[in-house]
């Protein structure tokens, strides 16, 4: 198989889709890696380490896309890259297509695209293994700009989370309790901060209890808990996620004008259309705006400011799954592995992931269905 590798667009995106080490398992079985020129130098990857391992460097994007079967990405393509997908071709990367353009969506489908989305492939248990190392950084990295936006030359009233003796510590609320909420509370709870998570699930909360020693107060998520919690924060963590579907707004904005001026909150859950009804998506370049007197941080691609982390985190999870695609081809990949199934999201001109479909108003094929029906043409 011809894998294509195109260098991140977003704003300051700065990972790549495949490091090395993954290119080197794709070509020492046979397979052709394409590098855009420069793909890997925000993450540290020049291109004579991809060159050195097998890879070929081409000079554009529009000659990667145009000659991959499968393209290996990071986030999901914006507006200049929707004419460069080719007919059928296969896209693996992170999608969130419920809480993004709904052109990509329709551009996917428009020209029967394979849209493998990290974010949906889902293991027996329910976990997320390629969104798990991107919650932990955006969980960790929550804090540390919550912290700084709490600043007051950052437009925050003025609050250090850890406080000093004599003086009240920093009150921090995160909604959620899975991989980004407890990464969240790691963090704040080593700064010093006054933490409380809420969660539906009671089990996890026992969990968490016991984790962090008494050191979390640990909340059953209802809305008056939420309204009591976050009208009393300084520093509001979104971090709840419904897997592939837009994220529920538990935060209205009639409370979040209720907050203290100078408040912070910090969305994570901005790529599937955020859990705080006020946030929308900013960008490394212009990262916070102002509402009702709270600092808002609702930057969509996070992990992206700390690639030589985020970049070796990710691909260590999805280099299995671009192998396997590569070795056995789509169909015979997802047939093999159920996990791999459920992160396809559009196949041959279907939406083939239900909360997605709901979402955004699609008719919903499994996926089953939608490769019988290609097969019978």
């Amino acid at each position: 198989m011809i894998v294509g590798v195109p260098k991140e667009i977003k704003t300051r995106e700065y990972r790549v889709g495949m490091v090395p080490a993954g290119v080197h398992a794709l070509t020492s079985a046979g397979h052709t890696v394409l590098i855009e020129t420069n793909a890997g130098v925000g993450s540290g990857i020049p291109d004579s380490e991809y060159v050195r391992v097998g890879a070929r460097i081409v000079p554009s994007a529009d000659e990667v896309w145009k000659s991959a079967e499968m393209i290996v990405k990071v986030k999901e393509p914006i507006a200049p890259e929707y004419e460069r997908i080719q007919q059928g071709q296969i896209i693996y990367t992170y999608f969130h297509l419920a809480g993004v353009d709904p052109e990509l969506t329709r551009t996917l489908v428009k020209k029967r695209a394979a849209a493998v989305a990290y974010e949906t492939i889902q293991l027996e248990d329910g976990s997320l293994p390629l969104l798990k190392p991107m919650s932990e950084v955006a969980g960790k990295m929550a804090i540390q700009v919550g912290a700084a936006s709490l600043e007051k030359a950052h437009g925050g009233k003025g609050i250090l989370l850890g406080g000093v003796p004599g003086v009240r510590r920093g009150r921090v609320v995160i909604l959620g309790g899975g991989v980004v909420g407890t990464c969240a509370a790691k963090v704040a709870v080593g700064m010093g901060a006054e933490v409380t998570l809420l969660d539906i699930n009671i089990e996890r909360l026992t969990y968490l209890d016991d984790v962090f020693l008494g050191r979390v107060s640990t909340l059953a998520s209802d809305t008056e808990s939420i309204t009591r919690a976050v009208r009393e924060a300084d520093l509001v963590v979104g971090g709840v996620l419904i897997p592939g579907g837009k994220a529920p707004k538990l935060v209205p904005e009639a409370l979040v004008a209720e907050m203290s001026p100078g408040s912070v909150v910090v969305d994570v859950a901005v790529d599937q259309g955020g859990c705080i009804e006020t946030c929308v998506p900013t960008t490394h370049d212009n990262p916070t705006f102002v509402k009702h007197g709270v600092v808002h941080y609702c930057v969509a691609n996070m992990p992206g400011a700390v690639p030589q982390t985020s970049t070796y985190a990710l691909t260590n999870t999805t280099r299995p799954y671009s192998r396997k695609i590569a070795d056995m081809g789509l169909v015979e990949a997802i047939k093999s592995d159920r996990a791999l199934a459920r992160g396809l999201n559009t196949y041959d001109g279907h939406v083939t992931y239900e909360a997605v479909a709901r979402d955004l108003g699609y008719s919903y094929l499994p996926i089953t269905d939608a490769i019988a029906q290609k097969a019978a043409r």
